[in-house]
């Protein structure tokens, strides 16, 4: 059959694609069997003129985004998952957080390998949809670039789980045997990695797809603390007399993730409300019927909608002209964030005045954006605090913080004071997760293989760094001792916003790596 490859391939110019054709064109000279090893020698042959493109990773991305998967509702997306190994007849295994490992045996000659881990988290951060738990993600290319309409595109981590899954398909990928393990809940808690059971995984060196800096091998990660604060909320009885009522909207802002965007200058909603009550208190008096700020624990708020009545229009109207001038004056890199100033319709009831001072009071002693830069590592966040979401609630006000740092002891102190703030004001909290932060050794044969990969296949030999985002490779390293990481991915920009987007050409160079690095890992 080697002969009768390497001649079809001569007679069709090396085409992949048209030996596919033939084959089918040709069906009944072919058993099953020989189809299956046939396009694959046929891949060896013309593996230094065509590669395995990233093409099925596309398809499969495009397929996930037809699944809708917030954090918290992954159900759908694990039943994909299984399926997809039940399809391959592989192995696989889901826990009762929805975290699925799917394993596949090794190529021949790699039977004597070390196990490899790919690792993805199945969830996404869904902004801009109306109906997150319904919405497919309406995804387009222009100017090289992937993007969604309206919303999150959800390449992170769907790009990275995507290019795992076309490895688990592929028959022409040479590899040792793998553990394809996809978390749940990573960007709202990180439950799943937090509840792996120790026997899950038998792999030692990861590979982890969940990366946007695609000139990077990411080797840290900051700690995290993800808290949630209820103040108790008393209503009354809305003014009497000829107050007016306005929605007040703040919109247009850029976002972005909480951790590697929260040094960019970018107008957070939870701060121009604040600015906005402020002033306005210092003018005349007000009621607040209802807050809805942020969209997401995770990303750094761009919208903002108030209900709110005021005595005097005229005060309310020089307020909208402020913040206005305010915010581009202060936040210039964030030039489209604005507030607008609509008539709305009376409400029956009003938080109490009491309340919303002592909201104002905790936001303004509760850090908004980058504590610390670090003196270790240049340009790199050490300690941040971000609040995500307000929220009026039927009988509390709720408020999301998340703190971050490369010091764990750092964190949890600021978490603690974060807490008691609250506390001063008669709120609760609770901690929803609490991840350690994480480091690996640069100098490692793991990661210098990597590395070198990049260097051989790129032409480049990427950076080594630690980034001021959560990764859940602190529960990895808690769970399985010993593990080592290495975490790369495609170039992807304002993740957790509706501005994320994903290179296209980085993805191909990403998964021509991550085929070249399987193959050493030999």
């Amino acid at each position: 059959m080697l002969v009768i490859c390497v001649f079809i391939s001569t007679k069709i110019n090396y085409s992949y694609k048209s030996i596919k054709s033939y084959i089918v064109n040709n069906e009944s000279f072919f058993s099953q069997n020989e189809k299956k090893h046939y396009l694959c020698i046929n891949h060896l042959i013309i593996s230094g003129m065509t590669k395995i493109t990233s093409e099925r990773v596309l398809s499969i991305f495009s397929e996930l985004n037809q699944i809708p998967r917030p954090s918290h509702h992954e159900e759908r997306v694990a039943d994909y998952l299984c399926q997809f190994a039940q399809r391959l007849q592989l192995d696989y295994e889901r826990d009762p957080e929805n975290c699925v490992v799917i394993r596949k045996p090794a190529t021949p000659g790699y039977e004597a390998s070390e196990p490899i881990v790919l690792l993805n988290h199945m969830d996404m951060v869904c902004v801009g949809m109306s109906d997150p738990l319904n919405d497919p993600i309406v995804a387009y290319v222009e100017d090289g670039w992937m993007k969604a309409r309206g919303t999150s595109l959800g390449a992170d981590n769907g790009i990275g789980l995507s290019m795992a899954l076309a490895v688990l398909e592929s028959d022409c990928i040479a590899h040792p045997a793998l553990e394809v393990i996809t978390t749940t809940n990573e960007e709202d808690g990180m439950s799943g990695a937090a509840q792996l059971s120790k026997d899950f995984l038998q792999g030692r060196k990861v590979i982890n797809l969940d990366s946007e800096d695609y000139d990077t091998i990411t080797t840290g990660a900051a700690g995290a603390c993800l808290q949630f604060h209820r103040l108790p909320m008393q209503l009354e009885q809305s003014p009497i007399g000829q107050w007016a009522w306005y929605s007040i909207r703040f919109e247009g802002g850029l976002g972005g993730h909480s951790g590697v965007d929260i040094n960019k200058g970018r107008c957070s909603a939870v701060v121009a409300v604040k600015t906005f009550l402020q002033n306005i208190g210092k003018v005349c008096e007000y009621r607040i019927a209802n807050i809805q700020v942020g969209e997401a624990n995770a990303s750094i708020a761009s919208t903002a909608n108030l209900t709110i009545c005021v005595p005097t229009t005229e005060a309310i109207v020089e307020q909208e002209k402020f913040i206005n001038e305010w915010m581009h004056q202060e936040y210039p890199a964030d030039a489209n964030m604005h507030c607008t100033l609509l008539s709305c319709d009376p409400q029956d009831k009003v938080i109490s005045k009491e309340t919303v001072d002592a909201l104002l009071c905790a936001l303004a002693k509760t850090p908004q954006g980058v504590v610390k830069m670090s003196e270790v590592m240049q340009d790199t966040v050490e300690t941040s605090n971000n609040i995500g979401r307000i929220v009026t609630e039927s009988d509390h006000l709720f408020v999301s913080t998340h703190t971050r740092s490369f010091i764990d002891a750092v964190m949890e102190q600021l978490s603690k004071d974060i807490a008691a703030n609250f506390a001063t004001i008669g709120a609760t909290s609770e901690t929803i997760m609490s991840a350690p932060a994480w480091q690996e050794d640069q100098h490692s044969p793991f990661l210098q293989l990597t590395s070198d990969t990049f260097l051989d296949v790129l032409g480049w030999r990427p950076r080594m760094v630690a980034m001021h985002f959560v990764l859940e490779a602190g529960f990895f390293v808690q769970h399985y001792p010993g593990i080592q990481m290495a975490s790369i991915g495609p170039r992807i920009v304002e993740p957790h916003s509706a501005s994320e987007r994903v290179e296209m050409k980085t993805i191909d160079d990403i998964w021509q790596v991550l085929l070249e690095l399987l193959k050493r890992l030999k």
